[in-house]
């Protein structure tokens, strides 16, 4: 195996190793009640994507090369599934996450609804941290340095140029916070069942960063960056919810409800028994 292979093979590994860690429930930071937002546990395990992000710094553009390479680019098959995956994440994750819960909504299914909601504010809030640091980094894409420069960054010179938002991804942002957010709910739901959740949905969303990879819109260390955002928004948004259930967002959307009143008018009022 080359060794811009092995690299690729390592990042997808570590990927995926760093995501499942971050999801596992334990004492004290579990999902079903955690009242602390923050924990050690989360430090280190911050500290180790970060870790991930500076690792693939060297190997950037030896991985871009490789994936550039024509024999890799002449497949039909990559070049149409690096497609789909994509539009799966971005816009994909929004509008299944809404679809969710207006259908959860209207039919009374509260966990639908739940991860409707959950999800979409998970994509949201990851989605707004990952545009700030694009516009702040301002890192050139591989295409536009022709896989020349994966160092190319310039303070603020994101905003406004989208050649220049590389640095992190925005599609693993998307697909790694709808991961961890359905994973996390998955725990509540079926807890005994993680192991067969959280790698269907982590490795989709590898997939999609290695997609973007793939055609040459991202250097691997920005999909090691999007993936930690993604992962930790997920996660964060549905501890937070779940462990503060009155919270203000939750109280509009899931907690209010419209209803006749016995003289044929209209009421609306809150109904919170989650």
């Amino acid at each position: 195996m080359k060794p811009n292979r092995t690299a690729l093979a390592w990042l997808t590994l570590a990927t995926l190793s760093s995501s499942a860690i971050a999801q596992t429930p334990m004492q004290g930071d579990s999902v079903h009640a955690s009242k602390t937002l923050f924990t050690y546990r989360d430090a280190a395990l911050a500290g180790g994507f970060v870790a991930l992000t500076f690792a693939m710094f060297p190997l950037d553009r030896s991985m871009a090369r490789r994936l550039q390479d024509s024999s890799t680019q002449a497949s039909h098959f990559f070049k149409t599934t690096s497609k789909d995956v994509q539009y799966i994440a971005s816009p994909g994750a929004v509008v299944i996450g809404v679809g969710m819960y207006g259908v959860g909504r209207i039919a009374g299914w509260k966990d639908v609804e739940d991860l409707g909601l959950h999800g979409t504010e998970a994509v949201l809030l990851a989605s707004a941290a990952t545009t700030l640091l694009k516009g702040v980094a301002g890192r050139a894409r591989p295409y536009q340095t022709g896989d020349t420069s994966a160092h190319d960054f310039k303070f603020g010179r994101g905003f406004g140029d989208a050649n220049y938002q590389s640095f992190p991804s925005g599609h693993a942002t998307a697909a790694f916070a709808a991961a961890a957010a359905v994973t996390s709910e998955s725990q509540r739901w079926w807890p005994h069942k993680t192991w067969l959740v959280a790698p269907v949905m982590y490795g989709g969303a590898t997939l999609v960063g290695l997609s973007r990879m793939y055609n040459n819109a991202h250097w691997a260390s920005d999909v090691a960056l999007g993936a930690a955002i993604g992962t930790f928004a997920g996660i964060k948004v549905e501890r937070y919810s779940h462990g503060h259930s009155n919270n203000l967002i939750d109280r509009i959307f899931l907690g209010m409800r419209a209803g006749p009143t016995v003289d044929g008018g209209a009421q609306v009022g809150f109904s919170f028994d989650r």
